[in-house]
This record gives structure tokens, sequence and C-alpha cells, in this order.
């Protein structure tokens, strides 16, 4: 089989260090620029994975090859062991810094509740503020993205718990707040860009520095078109608030930078046409829907 890679356009992060753990389960024959070639081994090995801190974030997309091995250290999440468990994988450990996959001849199919993604939480939360709003995310949980929530607390944005989930309004206008990404649980790299849509929007300055990924502001010239006013030193960005946005034709780099210009977009007067929107459905279902409900 072929798998059709897409990365972080512009960024370092390669796709070295998937090829060298795939070589490691024996499951990668051959590796193409873009494509990851004949993944169909009879067998795959068993190893030991330690998952030290990295510059650049593993994906738990090779969970499910793991399963079929006799030990391995790689299970990423609670939940996603949960899942994997009542399919009848034997993982124990999650949640504890040693996971033990035990494997097992096949999986079988179960009902699942997964944890809401706390990034398109986030991105929704930001698009309330940027606009104002008054919005309930039903199903949003707020411990998963406490950096988040305190950083948007900061900034003049209120949440507040419901039933169902939680409640984006604004007191009065925003505030300039400093934000610094960082592993779980700090800031999320991939609320970067749509905090950054948000402070060029905010009363005062702040600055935002990037510390996962290498050039992952590709979005500023875009934002720059629209009106913004952000200035890049290294991993930093200065962004000085403006009095107001203005539609413009803008190009997606990547899928965070993509909702970035969306967030932007609905604050700014005109319209926003936005170019290379598969970068936004690589991660956004039925945003245009979801946001046409508010």
């Amino acid at each position: 089989a072929d798998v059709e890679i897409i990365g972080l356009q512009g960024s370092e992060r390669q796709l070295d260090f998937v090829a060298s753990e795939l070589e490691r389960l024996d499951l990668l024959l051959s590796m193409d620029p873009l494509k990851l070639r004949r993944l169909a081994p009879n067998r795959v090995k068993r190893i030991l994975y330690d998952f030290a801190l990295r510059r650049f974030r593993r994906r738990p997309n090779a969970n499910a090859q793991a399963i079929s091995i006799d030990d391995f250290h790689l299970v990423y999440g609670t939940d996603v062991a949960d899942c994997l468990n009542k399919m009848g994988a034997k993982i124990t450990g999650a949640g504890t810094p040693t996971i033990v996959v035990e494997g097992v001849a096949k999986l079988d199919g179960a009902r699942h509740s997964v944890v809401p993604d706390r990034i398109e939480t986030g991105t929704y939360a930001m698009a309330v503020a940027m606009t104002a709003g008054d919005v309930e995310l039903v199903g949003g949980r707020l411990d998963l993205m406490e950096a988040a929530a305190q950083s948007l607390r900061a900034a003049g944005v209120v949440l507040e718990k419901t039933n169902r989930g939680f409640r984006v309004t604004r007191a009065n206008g925003l505030h300039g707040v400093d934000v610094m990404t960082e592993p779980y649980p700090g800031f999320p790299t991939d609320l970067q860009a749509q905090m950054m849509a948000l402070m060029t929007r905010a009363e005062g300055a702040s600055m935002i520095t990037e510390t996962i990924f290498e050039s992952r502001f590709m979005h500023v010239p875009e934002l720059a078109r629209m009106g913004a006013n952000v200035t890049i030193h290294h991993e930093s960005a200065l962004v000085r608030g403006v009095p107001k946005l203005r539609g413009a034709e803008v190009m997606a780099t990547d899928l965070r930078a993509s909702v970035s210009l969306a967030i932007a977009g609905l604050a700014a007067e005109g319209d926003t046409t936005l170019h290379r929107v598969y970068h936004l459905d690589r991660g956004y279902e039925r945003l245009e829907e979801k946001l046409a409900a508010c």
C-alpha cells in the first residue's frame, strides 16, 4: 500500500522519525519524499520505545499497528487506550510513565465516546471571542484546555461551565496577553495561530512565542494583508492590536494557519476569500456550517 503524507509546509518537521520507527517495527519497506510505501508485513516486531521530549512532537497514529505486536510502549492518551481496550486490545499503564501493550490476534468493533478535541474547542472559543459573541460550546471541556483558557480569561474572555459544556462571552474589549507554546498541558502550538488572530484586535500588544515548531508564523503575511500589525523576531511575534481588520484575499499555508485567517475574516470589514481550504478541511469538519449556526 502507498500512504500519502501531508506535512507541515515550511517546517523542518520531516518524515524521518516516522520512517525510523516504522522500520524498527518492520513496517516500512521503502519511502518516497511524499509517500510511505508498502506497509504490509507478515508480522510486526516487538520493540521498546522511549518517548523522550523532542522538538517536534509525535502523533499517536501508530497505535492501531502497535496492538498486533507482543509488547510495545507507545500509546498516547488514556482515551485512545480505553477505546482500544474496548476493541479487545490489552493495554495497561495508560496515564502512567510506563505503558505496556500485549499483542492480540485481532481487534473487534466497539462503541466509544471520544474525548472532545481541545484544539477544535479552543478554536471555536477564540472565534466567539473575536466577534464578541455569546455561544455555548456543547461537549466542550475546559479541563482539557486549561492553559488556553487561562490566556483567554486574561485577555478578557469569559468562560463559564454549563451542564452541557461551557459558555463563551466577552465582558468588554480584548486585552493583549503574552503566550508561549509548550507541550501539554501548556499552551498548545496548534492554537498559536488562532490566538494571534485574536490578538490582532486586542488593546495593547502581545508577544507570542513558538517553542514547538519552526517556521510556524507563515500566517503572519496573510494577516498583514488584512491590516494586522505583527513583527516577527526569531521565534517570537509581537502583535500590536489594530482598531479594525479589512477583508482580503488570503492563502492558507497549513491547517491552523487557515483557521486563524477564517477567524480574522469573521471580524474584518468586507469580504475575505480564503484560498487552499483543503488545509482547513483536514482538521475542521463542516466549519462553515457550525459558524453559520451561530
